[in-house]
């Protein structure tokens, strides 16, 4: 079992990839809805956490989605059939190498 080093991020950049005010970010950090480290005086917001809450607070949801990092995910998915994993393609792909 390995163990995966989690992924940090301060409040100015939690504030920024979930369109939320930093003071709503500090918030959770006070009600202690998110975990978080303290290095060299500054917080340290466990990711996962972070988009856990994001996922329970429908206003912190809605704002994530529109003005945060939610507002890239469909430019993400590949619209190209050519490129994307279409079981058929990679079908007629192996036959071709056969």
């Amino acid at each position: 079992m390995t163990m995966q080093t989690p992924v940090r991020v301060s409040v100015s950049e939690a504030a920024k990839l979930f369109g939320i005010s930093a003071r709503t970010v500090r918030r959770a950090i006070t009600n202690k809805e998110v975990t978080y480290i303290v290095v060299h005086g500054r917080y340290k917001i466990n990711f996962e956490s972070l988009l856990k809450w994001s996922q329970s607070s429908s206003t912190v949801r809605n704002k994530r989605d529109k003005a945060g990092i939610g507002q890239f995910v469909e430019q993400w998915r590949v619209k190209n059939t050519l490129y994307s994993p279409n079981s058929e393609t990679l079908k007629s792909e192996e036959n071709n190498k056969l």
